[in-house]
């Protein structure tokens, strides 16, 4: 049985990015995306119709500011009482997962897929993705960047601007580029 470029992305093998599925997923996500960033602000809505459809699911309480934008959506998996600022960017080839009670500040950067190191490889359009995950009450600072296949542990600071390529234990705090522990 040939896997689909789809299945191979989900089982995290490599696969072509440049396919017809998956040009119908990522324009379905942009749709959606479009919606919830032209949709007058309400202060009593919480995450926006057109998102929370697309999202693979979500808790109580959450809310994504505009400007939001993922490439696929149906990877996504928000907890309860979670807070995307505005301008956050997930790009979601893998599964990214946010606890309860996290909050992204402005501008940050979640990346999944990872583009093939083989220049030749690379333009006909394989990656491989990962999972990004958040624990609960996590605090990632303002334009920070997640790389694929990193975990973030319950309660755990990223500073802002931080380039966060290597996990982050429970309780930790990271700054920098790359990102690195801070002590005392």
């Amino acid at each position: 049985m040939t896997l689909t470029e789809r299945q191979k992305m989900q089982a995290g093998d490599w696969y072509c990015c440049q396919d017809s599925e998956l040009d119908v997923l990522r324009h379905r996500a942009r749709v959606a995306v479009h919606q919830h960033n032209t949709a007058p602000p309400d202060p009593a809505a919480q995450l926006s119709p057109p998102l929370a459809g697309l999202f693979a699911a979500h808790g109580e309480n959450c809310l994504v500011e505009a400007p939001f934008h993922c490439a696929y959506g149906l990877n996504i998996t928000l907890g309860r009482n979670v807070y995307l600022n505005a301008g956050c960017t997930i790009l979601d080839t893998a599964p990214v997962t946010i606890g309860d009670g996290t909050m992204l500040g402005p501008n940050v950067q979640i990346y999944c897929a990872q583009h093939h190191k083989d220049r030749d490889l690379r333009v006909q359009g394989l990656e491989i993705a990962r999972p990004v995950t958040l624990g609960a009450e996590v605090w990632i600072g303002g334009g920070a960047i997640l790389m694929p296949g990193v975990t973030i542990g319950n309660g755990a600071i990223v500073g802002a601007g931080a380039v966060v390529t290597r996990d982050v234990p429970a309780g930790g705090t990271v700054a920098g580029n790359p990102a690195r522990p801070l002590t005392g």
